[in-house]
């Protein structure tokens, strides 16, 4: 498992270079065509990388096209519930905010999903935060087997489970299980979460192993920039993705790098990620894993979104609600909310409806790709 190597993963020499490289390093490393190591890539992090950006970029979008074509899979997140018994500082969701506490019924899940259907989605992710009393009672296996016949795709994103009990969610059709360690940084983890079970920061580093033991077929990570040092984040969320492509060889591995973004509860960012920094990461992390996904949420704005498109984006959320019940409130001829989310896990950035999401993308030259597989009928 990944949470015993670890603890013994030694950054201290990818971080002196992260902080440290030279010009001739990072040159290097570009007319090598690729980071070969995490050395390599944290070179490419370096504060000497900033002024090559532009080189880093090119070689990230010829390496994206390589290996995935012109082509943006979409998708959106549909929240079941918004209870949760964590304490999360930065967490809109945390137990200790006074938010209402909302978790739809199976005929509200289902309206909510035929809302996505007719928006064009066939990729789904379901969202929810960490309550026992909607894991345990076979509710989310019930969601899926009722989204199964809109969506052929379906990811979770829930609180980490044993093996043992995702099995019944992959029998009922979800193929995908998404899981954010947050921050890498154990010291800064436990200080951030408080209470709950999302406390226990080895057992939620070793999720997504577990998920692929019972069978998903897909695996999303990701690290929460704004809680502590982006660099090293990225170090040790890069060194997570290259032990996973390594013991889950038969998934598809998607990585996600979210900023902070406002939410409930006021939490004051740590380690800010600026754009151009942003830009940077996303173009090393391609040069270092080729193979990866990399998948770009609506918290980030929309023009910004647009630019990335070509860089290394694989994948992009749409037309997102972070509240469940969420996408009701929209009028969507106009695609404008009528009442505000008070409930929502944080406040998306951009607000486009995934019809001009999909036309900017088309505009770049790339294809939206609503749907790219269908579940197959097994004849016994």
């Amino acid at each position: 498992m990944f949470s015993e190597k670890f603890r013994q993963l030694d950054l201290d020499e990818p971080l002196l270079l992260a902080n440290q490289a030279d010009a001739t390093s990072v040159e290097r490393i570009l007319a090598q065509g690729r980071a070969g190591s995490l050395n390599d890539f944290a070179t490419l992090l370096s504060p000497a990388a900033e002024a090559y950006l532009e080189p880093l970029c090119r070689l990230s979008q010829a390496a994206t096209q390589r290996h995935f074509g012109k082509t943006i899979r979409m998708f959106a997140p549909l929240y079941l519930s918004n209870e949760c018994v964590n304490v999360c500082k930065y967490c809109g969701f945390s137990r200790h905010n006074d938010i209402p506490r909302i978790t739809l019924d199976l005929e509200q899940v289902e309206a909510e999903a035929k809302i996505l259907h007719r928006q064009g989605f066939r990729s789904i992710l379901l969202v929810a935060g960490e309550h026992p009393k909607y894991v345990s009672n076979g509710y989310v296996e019930e969601c899926v087997r009722r989204l199964s016949s809109y969506f052929p795709s379906i990811a979770l994103e829930l609180g980490p489970l044993e093996a043992e009990r995702y099995e019944p969610l992959v029998e009922a059709g979800c193929e995908a299980l998404l899981v954010y360690q947050e921050t890498y940084h154990e010291e800064t983890y436990r200080a951030l979460h408080t209470a709950g079970p999302k406390k226990h920061f080895h057992w939620r580093m070793d999720t997504p192993e577990r998920a692929y033991q019972a069978g998903f077929r897909r695996l999303g990570i990701g690290a929460l920039f704004g809680l502590y040092d982006w660099r090293q984040e990225a170090l040790s969320l890069a060194s997570h993705a290259q032990h996973l492509l390594q013991s889950c060889w038969k998934a598809q591995l998607n990585v996600s790098m979210p900023r902070m973004r406002p939410a409930a509860g006021q939490f004051e960012q740590v380690e800010f990620l600026k754009d151009h920094n942003f830009v940077q990461l996303i173009a090393a992390l391609r040069l270092f894993l080729p193979h990866v996904g990399i998948t770009l949420s609506t918290r980030e704005p929309a023009t910004l979104r647009d630019g990335l498109v070509p860089i290394g984006i694989t994948t992009m959320s749409a037309g997102s609600s972070t509240e469940p019940g969420g996408y009701s409130s929209f009028d969507e001829s106009s695609f404008q909310q009528t009442r505000e989310q008070e409930g929502e896990q944080f406040h998306i950035a951009d607000e486009r409806s995934p019809k001009e999401v999909a036309n900017a993308i088309s505009r770049l030259g790339y294809e939206p790709v609503w749907k790219d597989f269908d579940q197959a009928l097994i004849l016994k």
